[in-house]
C-alpha cells in the first residue's frame, strides 16, 4: 500500500504562558499526491498546525509539543528542526513578508537552493521556472520591497516551490492576490499535485476550494469533520457557523427550499429552473432602480495625476477622478495596477510627480501633513504596520493627543471608536495580544480617533475569517452611512458588489473603468481582460439574465407561479 507522505498522531501544541491549547489531538494522514484545504475561523488552531509541519514549531516558536508525526516514512517526535525537514516541507507563511529579505527577487527565489548546495545551472533553471509559475518573469532584479502585496506574496510561493520540496504547505497564499491571480494558485496547486508528494493549503474562500480532494475543518484547534468538497460545502450553515463564507450557490438553494447539494452554478441554476422558479418581469427595472443619489459635493479631484517611483515606468498614469462626499467608492484592479500608490496621494503620503490633488477644496501641496492627516484617516494593508503603543488605550489616543486635543476630549474619541469598533473595555490590553481581526478593528479606531471627513481602507478585510470580514465591513458601511467619505481598496470582489456604490477600476496605472457598482458588473469580459471576476451571486445573477450584486437580490427578482 502506498505509504502517506504525512502521518500526525495526537498532535498537540500550546503556547508559552497560554491558558489553552492551540492545537489539541490532531490526527491526520496526507496520501501521497493528495490536495487537501484547511478551513476555519480566526483562531481555530489552522496558522499553529502549518508551523508544526516545518518545525518553527518548538525550534523557534516555544512552548509545549506533544504527540508524533511522520514524514515521508521518518518517525519525528520531540523537537524536529527546521532544517532536517525543509527539504521536504516547504512553507510559504500567512504574513509572506517576513519571509521575504533578500536584495532582488532572483536571490529571494534561490535562497533556498543555495542552502542546498544545488548547482549553479541547475538553480538558475528552477530560479527561472518558479518565477514562470507565479508569473514573476522578468522581475528577477526587482527589489521585493518594491513589489506590490500581491506581487510579494507570488514571490514567497515561488521562493518555496524553487526548493522542489515533497510536500507544499501555504497558508492563505491568495489573501492579498487579485481574483484571477486567486485562481492561477488552484490551478497551480492542480499542476504541482502531479509532481510532487502533496499540497496542504490554507484558504477562506470556499468557490475556490472545490478542486481539493478533501477539505478539514477546524474548530479551537481541533479537526471537527473533514471529508470531500460536496459533502464539506453542501450545508451552508454549518460552514458558516464555523466562520467560513459558504457558497453562494448553496446559500442561494437553502434560501429557495430547495436541495443544497448543487455547488456549482451552472447545477445551481437549472436546479432553481426545473423546481419552477423564474424572473419577474419586473426584475432587472426594479434592481436598475437601486442606486443611491450622489452629493453634488467634491471632496477629492484628482486631474492628470502621474506618479514615478524613481525612474521606473509611472506606477499612476494620467489619473482622473472626482469623488463626492459621502460616496462608498472601491478601488480594484490586478496586482501592481496602482492602486495603492493613487490611493496614498490622498493624505499626502504621496506628491504628485506631474498632475494635482486637490482635498477637501485645497492641494495637497497646500496643506501641512498633519492637518491633512486628520481630514484623511488611512488605515493600512497590514494593521501591524501602524501599530506600536503598548496598550490598546495609548494605540487609539495617539492621533488626537499628537493633534494636541485636551485628554478629556482625547478620552471622549477613544471611547467613542473604540465603542463603534467593538474594543470597549478592551483599553489596558497589549494591541499585539489581539487577533488579527481585532488588530485590524484597532487600527481603524485609532484612525477614527482623530474623526476624520475621508476614510481610506487597504484591504481592509486581509486576513480576517468570514465573521471578522462582515464585522469590519459593517462598522465601515456604518461610518459611510453617518456621512463619511469611503475610499476602499481591494481584491474581493464580492465585497465591491455587496457594499460599495461606485467601482474604479485600474490597469496599468490608468482609470480604466469608472461607474456605478452595477454597470462594472454588466461587463464580464472586460472584468476578465483585466485579471478580475464577478463574485459568484453576481455570475449566479448572470444565469438568470441579470446583473445582481447579493443573492438576496436574486431572491428578489424571482418567482415561482405555481408555488
Amino acid at each position: 500500500m502506498n505509504q502517506p507522505i504525512l502521518t500526525l498522531n495526537d498532535l498537540a501544541f500550546t503556547y508559552r504562558d497560554a491558558g489553552k491549547p492551540a492545537l489539541d489531538q490532531i490526527t491526520y494522514s496526507h496520501r501521497r499526491g493528495e490536495f487537501t484545504v484547511i478551513v476555519g475561523e480566526t483562531g481555530a488552531g489552522k496558522s499553529t498546525l502549518c508551523r508544526c509541519l516545518n518545525g518553527l514549531i518548538p525550534s523557534f516558536i516555544k512552548g509545549r509539543l506533544d504527540g508524533t508525526f511522520e514524514v515521508a516514512g521518518s518517525r519525528q517526535s520531540g523537537h524536529p528542526q527546521v532544517y532536517e525537514l525543509a527539504r521536504v516541507i516547504g512553507l510559504v507563511f500567512q504574513d509572506f513578508e517576513a519571509q521575504l529579505f533578500s536584495t532582488n527577487v532572483e536571490l529571494e527565489t534561490a535562497f533556498a537552493l543555495e542552502n542546498f548546495a544545488v548547482d549553479r545551472d541547475l538553480m538558475r533553471t528552477r530560479v527561472e521556472q518558479a518565477l514562470e509559475r507565479v508569473g514573476l518573469a522578468g522581475f528577477e532584479q526587482r527589489d521585493p520591497s518594491s513589489l506590490s502585496g500581491g506581487e510579494k506574496q507570488r514571490l514567497a510561493i515561488a521562493s518555496v516551490l524553487a526548493g522542489r520540496p515533497a510536500l507544499v504547505v501555504m497558508d492563505e497564499p491568495t489573501t492579498d492576490l487579485d481574483p484571477i491571480g486567486k485562481r492561477g494558485v488552484f490551478k497551480l496547486a492542480q499542476v504541482l499535485r502531479n509532481e510532487i508528494e502533496g499540497i496542504i493549503l490554507v484558504e477562506h474562500e470556499t468557490e475556490h476550494v472545490l478542486s481539493a480532494d478533501r477539505i478539514l475543518l477546524m474548530h479551537e484547534g481541533r479537526i471537527v469533520c473533514e471529508g470531500p468538497p460536496g459533502e464539506m460545502l453542501s450545508d451552508p450553515l454549518r460552514i458558516e457557523r464555523y466562520g467560513v463564507r459558504p457558497l453562494q450557490t448553496t446559500v442561494l438553494l437553502s434560501r429557495l427550499g430547495l436541495e443544497t447539494d448543487a455547488l456549482t452554478i451552472r447545477e445551481a441554476a437549472n436546479r432553481i429552473r426545473s423546481a419552477g422558479w423564474r424572473v419577474k418581469e419586473s426584475a432587472q427595472a426594479n434592481l436598475n432602480g437601486r442606486r443611491k443619489p450622489a452629493s453634488a459635493d467634491s471632496v477629492i479631484q484628482i486631474e492628470d495625476l502621474v506618479f514615478q517611483y524613481g525612474d521606473a515606468q509611472p506606477a499612476v498614469d494620467g489619473v482622473s477622478l472626482d469623488i463626492k462626499a459621502g460616496e462608498f467608492v472601491a478601488l480594484v484592479g490586478q496586482n501592481g495596477c496602482g492602486k495603492t500608490t493613487l490611493a496614498k496621494h490622498l493624505n499626502g503620503l504621496h506628491g504628485p510627480t506631474e498632475g494635482a490633488v486637490r482635498v477637501l477644496g485645497k492641494s495637497t501641496a497646500e496643506w501641512t501633513l498633519r492637518d491633512l492627516g486628520r481630514r484623511v484617516g488611512f488605515v493600512f494593508q497590514n494593521p501591524d504596520h501602524q501599530i506600536f503603543a503598548n496598550t490598546v488605550l495609548d494605540e487609539v489616543a495617539f492621533g488626537a493627543r499628537n493633534y494636541g486635543l485636551p485628554e478629556e476630549t482625547v478620552r471622549e474619541k477613544v471611547d467613542a471608536a473604540l465603542a463603534v469598533t467593538g474594543l470597549a473595555g478592551r483599553d489596558a490590553e497589549d494591541p499585539f495580544n489581539l487577533t488579527r481581526g481585532e488588530r485590524q478593528q484597532l487600527a481603524v479606531a485609532s484612525v477614527l480617533a482623530t474623526d476624520p471627513e475621508i476614510l481610506i481602507l487597504d484591504e481592509p478585510t486581509t486576513g480576517l475569517d468570514y465573521h471578522g470580514q462582515v464585522a469590519i465591513l459593517n462598522l465601515i458601511r456604518r461610518l459611510n452611512e453617518s456621512g463619511r467619505t469611503v475610499v476602499m481598496i481591494t481584491h474581493s470582489m464580492w465585497v465591491v458588489a455587496e457594499y460599495a456604490d461606485r467601482c474604479v477600476i485600474m490597469s496599468g496605472g490608468r482609470v480604466v473603468r469608472d461607474g456605478d457598482v452595477r454597470s462594472c458588473f454588466s461587463d464580464p469580459e472586460l472584468l476578465e481582460s483585466l485579471y478580475l471576476e464577478a463574485p459568484e451571486a453576481v455570475r449566479l445573477g448572470y444565469e438568470f439574465g441579470l446583473v445582481v450584486r447579493s443573492v438576496n437580490e436574486i431572491v428578489d427578482c424571482l418567482e415561482r407561479p405555481d408555488g
